[in-house]
C-alpha cells in the first residue's frame, strides 16, 4: 500500500502483499469478472484504511451513546473529547499520520472549532450538554470530526499514491478556499455566494482528473466525483451523529429525521476547504503535475 511508519510497513510488507498475492491467484481463476472483483475489494480495503480515523471516532459515538452512563462522574462529551484525544495519539505514535500531517489536523482544529462557535452561537446547531471540556456551547471533541475529513484525505492520498492533470495552481485552490469558509460567516448576514462559489468550484477543478493505484495500474477519475462521493459518506456520517443526538438541528428539536439532501451542498464545500488545506503538503508536486500523470 505504499504506507509510512512501522505499523503500516509491517501492515503492507508482511501481510498485505501475501494476502493480495492469494487473492491474485484466486481471481485470475475467474476470469475478467474475477479480477474485477479482486480491485473493487481491494479498493475497499484501501478506502477502509484511509478512513480509520473517521471509523473510529464513529465507533467511539456510537459506544458513548449505547453504553455510557447517564449519571457517570465523567459526562459523555469529555469522554468523547478524551477518547479522541487517545486515538490522535495512538495513530501519531504508531506512525500511520505523519508529523507534518498531524500539524495540518491541528489546522483543521483551529478552523472547525471556530466555524463551530461561531455557527451554535447563531442557532444553527446544539450540541447535546454536559462537562468541562468545551469552549462556549462547542465540546472539544468536535474539532476531531473536521480532523477525520483531514485525515482521510492525507491517508488516502498516500494509500493511493495520487497523481493528478490539469491540477489548477495551489494559490488559486487556496484563495477559492478562503472565500468558502468566509461564506460559512456571512451567509448569516444575508451575504450567501454559496451557488456562485459551487461554480467556482466546478469551474476550478472542471478538466482536473485524479490517478490513484489500486494495484498496480492507475484508474482514474474527475477530481470533482471523488468530492462529491466524499461528502456524501459526510452527509451519512451526519445522519448517524445527529440520530445519536450528538449535535441536533433546530428542525430535530422535537425528534429526529434525516438530515435534508440540500446539506449535500454545504459538504462539498466543506470539502474542498478540507482538500485544500491537506494538498498545500503536496503543492509543489501539484506544480509538477498539471499537465500529466
Amino acid at each position: 500500500m505504499q504506507l509510512r511508519g512501522p505499523v503500516d510497513q509491517a501492515l503492507s510488507v508482511r501481510g498485505w502483499q501475501a494476502l493480495d498475492g492469494a487473492l491474485s491467484r484466486r481471481a485470475r481463476a475467474g476470469g475478467r469478472v474475477g479480477v474485477f472483483a479482486h480491485e473493487l475489494l481491494v479498493f475497499g480495503l484501501k478506502q477502509a484504511w484511509a478512513c480509520l480515523f473517521g471509523g473510529l471516532m464513529l465507533a467511539m459515538m456510537l459506544a458513548a451513546r449505547a453504553w455510557w452512563p447517564a449519571d457517570a462522574p465523567l459526562a459523555r462529551n469529555d469522554a468523547m473529547t478524551l477518547g479522541a484525544l487517545a486515538i490522535q495519539a495512538l495513530m501519531l505514535m504508531a506512525r500511520l499520520e505523519t508529523r507534518r500531517e498531524l500539524v495540518v489536523i491541528v489546522l483543521f482544529h483551529v478552523v472547525g472549532t471556530a466555524m463551530e462557535l461561531f455557527k451554535t452561537a447563531t442557532g444553527s446547531w446544539l450540541y447535546a450538554a454536559g462537562g468541562v471540556l468545551h469552549v462556549g456551547a462547542v465540546p472539544l471533541f468536535t474539532g476531531f470530526m473536521y480532523a477525520a475529513v483531514g485525515s482521510y484525505i492525507a491517508r488516502a492520498w498516500r494509500v493511493f499514491s495520487f497523481r493528478f492533470t490539469d491540477h489548477p495552481r495551489w494559490s488559486h485552490t487556496a484563495w477559492l478556499a478562503l472565500a468558502i469558509y468566509a461564506n460559512f460567516f456571512t451567509d448569516h448576514y444575508g451575504v450567501d455566494m454559496r451557488a456562485l462559489l459551487l461554480l467556482a468550484m466546478g469551474a476550478l477543478f472542471a478538466r482536473t482528473q485524479v490517478h490513484f493505484r489500486v494495484r498496480q495500474a492507475y484508474r482514474r477519475m474527475p477530481l470533482l466525483l471523488g468530492f462529491v462521493l466524499v461528502a456524501l459518506f459526510i452527509w451519512l456520517a451526519e445522519n448517524v451523529g445527529t440520530f445519536l443526538a450528538v449535535w441536533r438541528y433546530p428542525g430535530q428539536a422535537h425528534g429526529w429525521h434525516p438530515v435534508p439532501v440540500s446539506k449535500l451542498g454545504a459538504w462539498l464545500l466543506l470539502m474542498s476547504i478540507s482538500y485544500v488545506m491537506v494538498s498545500a503538503l503536496h503543492r509543489h508536486r501539484l506544480g509538477l503535475n498539471r499537465r500529466r500523470a
